[in-house]
């Protein structure tokens, strides 16, 4: 389970007068310690800290390093033959090949940049980097499918010659390379949106490229030349749908929502529910990485925090129920105190 630390003091100033001052409003997320004292039975209990530190998440660089030599290689294969074929659908899939290796790039980026040990100035780290990384590729795809497929609606009204024989030899090549890349992040794919968003792209890639197979034999069957950029309207609309959720979950990622795995109003129950809590508020469920989960929240317990051990044992249960693995808690007395952060518009 790693380690738990837990800190209780006096929120605000440390001057026992001023007990219900909640002025000076923070939620200090940082490591240091701080010893303050407990003078006043109204004193409100702030800041307890759940950390729970599992083994560090496998490294995937070594995938991400082969996974990109070999798609940038098919890539450029496949470019070449389908500009020499005159294939739209091998330019097609070459173009979204050629986005799924951006892709892969920036999130092998990102998978090292958050590994980066936090500072004084960047407290988090830069985990933060894996969620800008799925947003970027997300906006990268659906920019790279709308050009191919607007290249291919003007060559649907004016079919090309295409050599099939090209089409099905680098297509089929391409099921192989995305295959085997797909496999190099099988294991990951459950726990990170990066690693996720790299598998379900390769495994799409794999789809695609059998459906670029399966137009060309048809075509050298029928000598159906429309049939060619139909097959790129077909992939383009396929690499939308699988960009969408990437470009919503990242989205919401970036703009700090509840990841889609936690649900807030199950959160407030559990909360709710624990002994002694008589009422919560300013709850905060926020993504730190594609991996990683926050949380703040006031809990009001007219009889004060039971200790660190009920501290501690709330932090558990974030984490195992919701995967929430850095909660910080400030633990309020005075049922009547009207804390300025309670109401639910307020931030």
């Amino acid at each position: 389970m790693g380690h738990e630390h837990g800190r209780v003091e006096p929120h605000g100033s440390a001057a026992p007068s001023q007990a219900h001052d909640h002025d000076d409003h923070h939620h200090d997320h940082g490591h240091d310690d701080h010893d303050h004292d407990h003078d006043d039975d109204h004193d409100h209990d702030h800041g307890h800290h759940g950390h729970h530190h599992h083994p560090a998440p496998a490294s995937f660089g070594a995938a991400f390093a082969l996974g990109a030599a070999l798609n940038i290689g098919f890539v450029l294969i496949e470019g070449a033959a389908g500009w020499m074929a005159g294939s739209m659908a091998l330019m097609a899939d070459a173009g979204h090949n050629l986005g799924d290796v951006l892709a892969l790039l920036a999130a092998w980026g990102a998978h090292r940049l958050a590994r980066v040990r936090p500072s004084a100035r960047y407290s988090y780290g830069l985990r933060s980097t894996t969620s800008l990384a799925a947003l970027f590729n997300a906006v990268l795809l659906l920019l790279i499918t709308g050009g191919v497929a607007w290249e291919a609606a003007r060559r649907l009204f004016a079919p090309q010659p295409v050599v099939g024989l090209a089409v099905i030899f680098v297509a089929a090549a391409g099921i192989l390379v995305n295959g085997a890349t797909a496999a190099l992040f099988a294991r990951g794919r459950k726990g990170d949106l990066n690693i996720r968003s790299a598998f379900t792209h390769m495994v799409a890639d794999a789809l695609v490229s059998l459906g670029v197979v399966i137009a060309g034999l048809v075509m050298m069957a029928t000598g159906w030349t429309w049939l060619d950029p139909v097959a790129s309207l077909i992939i383009s609309a396929l690499v939308v749908l699988s960009a969408w959720g990437l470009l919503k979950e990242s989205l919401g990622l970036v703009l700090n929502a509840a990841p889609a795995h936690v649900a807030p109003e199950d959160v407030a129950m559990a909360l709710r529910g624990l002994p002694g809590v008589a009422a919560i508020h300013d709850l905060h469920i926020w993504p730190l990485s594609t991996t990683e989960t926050a949380l703040t929240c006031h809990l009001v317990m007219p009889e004060g925090a039971p200790g660190d051990d009920f501290l501690a044992e709330t932090c558990r249960l974030l984490e195992h129920r919701f995967r929430i693995g850095h909660a910080t808690l400030q633990i309020e007395r005075d049922l009547d105190f009207a804390c300025p952060l309670a109401p639910d518009h307020v931030v």
